[in-house]
């Protein structure tokens, strides 16, 4: 089974504060030019995407220059709605490639102790159901300055709590991309 975790990228969709809205406009239709197409404008950090290192850390690698196994890789979701309090590295229970967290709108975020845990540990990449994994980019910095890449505004994920999946959200090949949209999907292992 497959389970989608991109949200839907439109006009309406929240960006992050200051960040430019997403516009989509029809450039061509069937009926005028014989054929449709849109444009898109957007940061890219809209919707469902990842952070390369290069979006805190100078010098560091852009997205074009991430390998590609970074995306990809066994997950593990980590249920942490019920917490009034940052994540701490003893709420981190399991240690997949790539570890999600459920917050379901939650006020919680990752501390910067548990992005240090995180890179201990070895994994490849970490995401959120929430625009931020944290509120002060601590975080942030230790996980990308290690070239643990972050997936940021995942959806569906209470769908994944339990269950054995592989991940797979690869970005577009922006060359000197700080981030990329990315569609996100989980392929839950049958038992």
């Amino acid at each position: 089974m497959i389970i989608d975790l991109s949200m839907e990228l439109s006009e309406n969709i929240l960006v992050y504060p200051g960040d430019p809205k997403v516009e989509i406009k029809a450039w061509s239709t069937i009926e005028k030019d014989g054929y449709y197409m849109n444009t898109l404008f957007m940061g890219e950090h809209s919707g469902t995407h990842v952070d390369a290192p290069a979006h805190f850390i100078k010098g560091c690698k852009t997205i074009d220059e991430m390998p590609l196994d970074k995306f990809i890789g066994e997950g593990a979701v980590i249920d942490v709605s019920k917490l009034d309090r940052e994540i701490l590295p003893e709420d981190i229970t399991e240690n997949p490639e790539i570890l999600l967290l459920y917050t379901n709108g939650a006020e919680v975020y990752l501390s910067e102790e548990s992005a240090k845990h995180l890179v201990n540990l070895g994994i490849k990449a970490i995401g959120i159901d929430k625009p931020s994994i944290d509120r002060d980019f601590r975080a942030h910095r230790v996980l990308l300055a290690n070239e643990v890449v972050i997936f940021e505004n995942l959806v569906n994920l209470e769908k994944l709590i339990g269950k054995e999946f592989t991940f797979i959200g690869v970005p577009l090949k922006i060359k000197n991309g700080s981030g990329s949209p990315v569609r996100a999907f989980a392929i839950i292992k049958e038992k």
